[in-house]
Formats: C-alpha cells, sequence, structure tokens
C-alpha cells in the first residue's frame, strides 16, 4: 500500500489540501489521514472514506487502494452523496457518504461530459435560492475536476467550513475575482470576492426532477 499513500499524498499537495482538512471532511479525527500517510495507519482505506477521496481527488478508486472498475453492460454508476447542497443559507456537510447509485447510458453521460466518472457525484438541491433554474429536492450532478484555472461563469457547489451551498459564479473581467450569486432574488450576492476565499467542490453539469 506504500505507492497508493504516495499516490494519495501527492495528489493532496497537488491540489493544496491538508492533511487536517481532509480528515474532517470525512467526519474523521484531525490525524487521520496524516497517520495513514506518514505511519500507514490504518493500513487501508475505509470503502466509504476511499469512495469519497476517490471523487474529491477525481480519480478511480482502484488509485487509493479500491477495486478495478468493472463496466456493467454499458451503465456508468454514479454515487449519490448523503449530504445536500443547499440552494438557501447553507446545509452542514455532516456526512458525505455515498448512499446509493445511479446509472447513467455510457455514451450519453460521454456526450455530456470528458470527465472521469470517479470525479463525478449527485448530491440533492436543498432551499430556494436558485429558484427558478433548481429547485428545493433537484438532484445535481457534480463535476468535481471542473474548477481551479478551469473555473468560468456557471452552478457550483461551494464550501465554507462544513456548509455546502450551490450557487451562480460569475468571473469578473481579470479573472481574479468572482461574484457569487442566488438566481433568486431574495437572497444576497457577493460581489467582487478574491477567488482563492471560495473553496469550489464542482460545477453542477446536470440536474434531475421529480415531476
Amino acid at each position: 500500500m506504500e505507492h497508493v499513500r504516495q499516490e494519495l499524498d501527492r495528489l493532496l499537495r497537488e491540489r493544496g489540501s491538508g492533511y487536517a482538512a481532509i480528515s474532517r471532511m470525512l467526519g474523521r479525527n484531525p490525524s487521520y489521514i496524516q497517520q495513514f500517510i506518514k505511519r500507514g495507519s490504518p493500513k487501508t482505506l475505509e470503502p466509504d472514506d476511499r469512495r469519497m477521496l476517490a471523487s474529491f481527488l477525481g480519480v478511480e478508486e482502484h488509485v487509493l487502494g479500491g477495486p478495478e472498475k468493472s463496466e456493467n453492460d454499458g451503465m456508468v454508476e454514479i454515487h449519490i452523496l448523503d449530504v445536500q447542497a443547499s440552494a438557501g443559507f447553507g446545509a452542514i456537510a455532516a456526512s458525505e457518504n455515498a448512499y446509493t447509485r445511479f446509472g447513467f447510458d455510457e455514451r450519453w453521460l460521454r456526450a455530456l461530459t470528458p470527465a472521469k466518472s470517479a470525479s463525478l457525484s449527485i448530491v440533492r438541491v436543498l432551499g430556494d435560492s436558485m429558484e427558478p433554474t433548481l429547485s428545493d429536492g433537484d438532484e445535481v450532478l457534480v463535476d468535481a475536476s471542473d474548477h481551479g484555472a478551469r473555473l468560468r461563469d456557471g452552478i457550483y457547489v461551494l464550501r465554507t467550513d462544513d456548509v455546502l451551498a450551490v450557487k451562480r459564479i460569475a468571473i469578473k473581467p481579470g479573472a481574479r475575482q468572482i461574484t457569487v450569486a442566488s438566481d433568486n432574488p431574495a437572497y444576497p450576492t457577493w460581489n467582487d470576492m478574491d477567488r482563492s476565499e471560495v473553496h469550489v467542490v464542482g460545477r453542477v453539469i446536470w440536474f434531475g426532477r421529480a415531476l
């Protein structure tokens, strides 16, 4: 598992994510990831931890010690996370474990996005701040590999401390500052924010709605 620990360390440093912050994201004690990488304890990551880390880092689970992914009759399974992205005043991200999966036709999904399936996840929208675009209860497909240098105008899931929110981002001229807005005018807009102040989880690329 030494190569797994080394690769995880490289991926976290590349993303600029600290050990303690990632441990807390997993709902673990702050030293959990550091102990795994530096001391090899635990010997392997728990499946739910591995699954969430793979989604966060945009890699296949086998990179972090999981089994090789098998294809299923042309279907690609995307994890539905046990968390809500608030379209209101923020939802506490207490648990981000996958509780089930949803299958997409592989050709349809590849036409939608070139992203690897490991970087995709589905979360449920909570609240009405993104009305009329997104409604309470909608499920959004989030690409966790689409942010950073690729950041552009669009709808994103953001994280502030332990709170997730889905908001619209607009890039200001010069690309150093952004506007974070709700589509519902009843909610506030944050102008001229430095990009470094906003932790972008991923871009919303599709949504589903129950009739």
